[in-house]
């Protein structure tokens, strides 16, 4: 195995517990990763000023992969690295359709976040994401710029049958993924964290055989598949435990401290 020299990180289920805070002891690895030389960043379908915080806790100087590889952003300088919209046209098709099933959605526009009503979920989801929400009576008539990410919030089988009928109506013309089973994820086409993830290698002369990836769900099996190392989440489902390299322990357990020390600190 190519030593290490680029680490990428998921957020949610990965380098954060269950309570959604740093678990304690990867604090800690991190730096030592970082002062042996090693690059350190996160890529997260989370807003960039939702994903900011943790970076600048971990000291995290390189470019952060946020919006899941949307939008590559310096957390020190502000520079946009990479950035790929959503058509208003294609937006305007997603708000129709998730209001023609009575769910609530977010759209995010300059990384803030929109929504028609304040409802239970989309409230859950802000205060996860330790970000404000903006109400606005009618999204479509409020969008003048193109939004960077779509999400329709609902926990069921419903939310499936949404998915369909997008996938069936915009094929190939967005992505699509979950961070999370209850929250659909639509982005350009052009994104994606594997995408984010070979743009930030490049400008840093990295080979993908010389990155690590850590994550616990579907939405990092592109990273999966582009790293040399791929790691994943002891609370990751089976079927994305069945596509890394190597499985550690849960977000509870330290399992990023575990990756970390394995394949870094004692090489």
């Amino acid at each position: 195995m190519s030593p290490i020299k680029l680490v990428a990180l998921d957020l949610d289920g990965t380098l954060l517990d269950s309570t959604f805070n740093v678990e304690s002891r990867a604090r800690e690895v991190i730096r030592q990763v970082q002062e042996r030389g090693v690059g350190v960043t996160l890529a997260t379908g989370r807003m960039f000023r939702s994903a900011l915080p943790f970076a600048q806790a971990l000291s995290l100087k390189l470019p952060l992969i946020v919006y899941h590889g949307a939008l590559i952003k310096n957390p020190v300088s502000g520079e946009v690295v990479w950035e790929r919209l959503l058509p208003l046209s294609i937006v305007e098709f997603l708000v129709r359709k998730a209001r023609s099933y009575g769910f609530p959605f977010n759209v995010y526009v300059d990384d803030e976040l929109y929504v028609e009503d304040v409802r239970p979920e989309n409230r859950a989801y802000a205060d996860q994401a330790r970000v404000p929400l903006h109400r606005v009576d009618d999204i479509l008539a409020f969008l003048r710029k193109e939004p960077i990410k779509f999400v329709a919030l609902h926990h069921g089988p419903e939310l499936d049958k949404l998915e369909e009928e997008i996938r069936r109506e915009l094929g190939e013309s967005v992505y699509i993924t979950r961070s999370f089973p209850h929250f659909l994820e639509v982005i350009s086409r052009e994104a994606s964290k594997a995408k984010g993830l070979a743009i930030l290698a490049h400008l840093l002369g990295i080979s993908p055989k010389e990155i690590m990836v850590i994550g616990d769900s579907f939405n990092d099996l592109d990273m999966f598949h582009f790293a040399g190392l791929a790691v994943a989440m002891g609370n990751a489902p089976p079927a994305v435990q069945a596509q890394a390299h190597y499985v550690v322990g849960t977000n509870d357990e330290g399992g990023v401290a575990e990756a970390l020390t394995k394949f870094i600190l004692e090489r």
